[in-house]
């Protein structure tokens, strides 16, 4: 039984090692878009690069993701952890230098198999670590200091973008991994699942990233949509056949008997799916058609994610009390209603009154929709699949973002140059975001159809402060 007290010289340093390990990966998610149009103005990047720069990352995360813990617990926690680490920052370190868009695209892809691994490892190091009387206040402290970093991302990448350049936003991950790294290997004990067989399900993963490649692939460059996009059925249908017949798959099938556990599901590939396009598209549209600068466009959507750290804990409490039915149709109908509002949002705009107003409201959707969303996913299974079905719903909401992002520019007709033009941006964010709305719309009536009260007595979430507007909260195996 781990026995780590948090008080402990120890625990301190293994709440610090963690903290900076998925701080690395929670920045990347939400810097890299404030940095888009630099980075397309400095590489010569068309607007399929800039996708393909946002999405190259969340394809191998999203595919890897669930992978990446199995390992952990057959390999040891920290080594896989501390491989992570490294891994991200020498992919990093390979972005910041990266000479071309398809260099940096590369070495996105790179970086995603890193937060693959250090991703679900750093929770696991404190599911592993600490004595069972003190984990779940460590977990409630790694998650919070996990959302202030979520927070501090846009502004620090808009700081650094507007200051010593893009590049910084990945070279930034350096100095972490080499503070993180050493604290690792000195103060994190190290620990395994004996339970764990040694066996893989690298087909799977390899087919599942195939499946969402192809698929983005033909909708970021169209002209080759058809042949791509049924290449990539194909890959998904054959994923679905490996996964049914493994004795161990990376993704057990039979957890979808639970039509609770289905429902929220779809409603999250719906919610985060338009959060995707949401946040992609507004980081330029501030920037390209605003006038803002990457400072300024990263501070301007700060109070979405400070209200969701403010007031996460709450609303789970609330949706406790009246079930998670009203929070997850509200939550949605309120985001929807804000990505009207920023239709307001163009040449010139005023931030009081043309971008706060969408941005208070987004924040306010989150607020009401994301922790009941997580707490329902646990709720929706056994106690023993918490962290399965909390990884898969995470992995949901990374593979409706990628989509999102490949699919949105093509629905909303954005030519490979349009991001250079202010005129022609405007005209298709604002085609764009009705269409994230009535995602939205859709979400919100399947939640209202279909998502019922949990039984009592079931699992509760240990990450109550959440600030990460781009995927849900990660939660540990199995907890009362």
């Amino acid at each position: 039984m781990p026995d780590v007290r948090l008080a402990s010289s120890q625990g301190k340093w293994i709440l610090i090692t963690t903290v900076l390990g998925s701080s690395m990966a929670m920045l990347d998610s939400t810097v890299v878009n404030v940095a888009l149009p630099r980075i397309g103005d400095d590489l010569n990047a068309s607007l399929s690069a800039l996708q393909w720069t946002v999405n190259a990352y969340m394809l191998t995360l999203a595919g890897l993701i669930l992978l990446g813990g199995s390992l952990g617990d057959q390999y040891g926690r920290r080594k896989v952890f501390v491989i992570g680490v490294v891994w991200f920052a020498a992919a990093s370190l390979l972005c910041g230098l990266a000479p071309t868009d398809a260099v940096l695209i590369g070495a996105r892809a790179l970086q995603g198999i890193g937060g693959a691994l250090l991703t679900p490892g750093s929770l696991a190091l404190i599911q592993a670590s600490f004595h069972p009387d003190d984990r779940a206040r460590a977990v409630g402290l790694w998650s919070g200091f996990g959302g202030i970093g979520a927070a501090v991302g846009p502004f620090l990448g808009g700081w650094l973008v507007d200051g010593p350049g893009w590049r910084w936003v990945f070279l930034l991950n350096v100095p972490l991994a080499l503070l993180c790294v050493p604290i690792a290997l000195r103060h994190v004990p190290e620990s395994s699942d004996e339970r764990a067989h040694g066996r893989f399900d690298v087909l799977g993963a390899v087919l599942g990233a195939l499946s969402l490649g192809l698929v983005t692939y033909a909708l970021i460059e169209a002209g080759t949509l058809a042949l791509l996009a049924v290449a990539g059925v194909a890959a998904g249908v054959a994923f679905v056949y490996v996964e049914k017949r493994r004795q161990d798959p990376m993704l057990p099938l039979d957890i979808f008997a639970s039509r609770q556990f289905t429902a929220l599901n779809v409603v999250t590939l719906c919610v985060y799916g338009a959060f995707g396009g949401y946040f992609f598209l507004t980081a330029l549209q501030l920037q390209v058609v605003a006038g803002y600068s990457a400072l300024a466009a990263g501070t301007a959507l700060l109070p979405t994610t400070a209200l969701m750290l403010l007031f996460s804990a709450r609303s789970g409490a609330l949706a406790d009390r009246i079930g998670p039915r009203i929070p997850l149709t509200v939550g949605p109908l309120l985001c929807a209603t804000a990505m009207l509002l920023m239709l307001r949002v163009g040449k010139d705009a005023n931030y009081l009154t043309d971008v706060l107003p969408a941005v208070l409201v987004q924040g306010l959707g989150m607020v009401v929709l994301v922790a009941p969303l997580t707490a329902s996913v646990l709720a929706s299974v056994d106690t023993a699949r918490a962290g399965i079905a909390s990884g898969i719903n995470n992995a949901a909401a990374r593979a409706a973002s990628l989509i999102a992002v490949a699919a949105l520019p093509l629905l909303a007709g954005m030519g490979p140059e349009a991001y250079r033009s202010a005129d022609a941006f405007d005209a298709a964010f604002d085609r764009a975001m009705p269409i994230c709305a009535g995602v939205l719309v859709v979400g919100a009536a399947l939640a209202f159809a279909l998502v019922r009260r949990p039984a009592p007595g079931c699992v509760r979430p240990e990450c109550r402060h959440h600030g990460n507007v781009t995927t849900p909260p990660l939660e540990a195996e199995g907890h009362a």
